[in-house]
């Protein structure tokens, strides 16, 4: 445990960044799984809109740090790619 003030501080300060950043993936974890099981079901209007909620919450994340720019982009790439295979066939 701590015993310096500043050392105390930040360990408040980092439980209050985990418990955002765990509500924040939590709720992507969601939204990404409402994508697929939309595409999965063939309801291309319901998963166009998921996929435009999915990527402005992937981007919103990783403006703030929670994720890496570069894993939102690679999801969002994908969710695309199966949106558009799906619709395809």
């Amino acid at each position: 445990m701590a015993n310096i003030k500043s050392a105390k501080k930040r360990i408040s300060v980092i439980n209050k960044k985990t418990v955002y950043n765990r509500r924040v993936k939590s709720s992507l974890k969601g939204i990404i799984k409402n994508f697929y099981s939309a595409l999965a079901a063939e309801n291309f209007d319901l998963a166009k809109e998921k996929l435009a909620l999915a990527e402005k919450k992937l981007m919103q994340a990783a403006a703030k740090g929670t994720i890496h720019k570069n894993h939102a982009s690679r999801k969002v790439s994908r969710m695309t790619l199966a949106y558009n295979k799906a619709k395809a066939e």
